[in-house]
């Protein structure tokens, strides 16, 4: 096995269609991700620590973020089927806000599937500029794997 470097553009999204179980659409338009980590720890010092500071890690969070173009059909004036199943999920409060959103390499055999609640990212853009569009995923609990078609 030879270790090489991969391409970013050969990730795939897809996300859950909260109103129809077991339907994933693909979010188009990428051009960007990142997949950001954090800890929460507690502080477990005391005198026999001798002035050596102590913890242990007490929570993971991980959080996704894509970002690209804002993608329109020509004719119909439709956004891209993810993109909208992704705002609309943003628009949800409560035990709805939360979907799932699942990635992977286009020749990994299993996508990483989070349960997640999503926060949209600024759109616009300038006079010369195509219009950005970025959510943000916030997972909920642990992660999960499953093989893919």
């Amino acid at each position: 096995m030879a270790l090489q470097k991969y391409n970013a553009r050969d990730v795939l999204f897809e996300v859950e269609d909260f109103l129809t179980p077991g339907t994933w659409i693909n979010v188009a338009g990428i051009d960007t991700f990142s997949k950001s980590h954090e800890e929460e720890v507690t502080d477990t010092t005391n005198f026999a620590s001798e002035g050596n500071a102590e913890s242990q890690k007490m929570q993971i969070g991980k959080q996704l973020t894509i970002e690209g173009k804002r993608l329109r059909d020509s004719i119909t004036g439709a956004i891209d089927p993810g993109q909208a199943k992704v705002e609309a999920l943003s628009d949800r409060l409560g035990e709805e806000s939360l979907g799932k959103v699942r990635f992977a390499h286009k020749t990994d055999t299993t996508w990483e599937v989070w349960t997640a609640h999503v926060n949209l990212g600024e759109q616009g853009g300038g006079n010369n500029d195509k219009t950005a569009w970025a959510a943000t995923f916030t997972r909920s609990g642990a992660s999960t794997t499953t093989a893919k078609p």
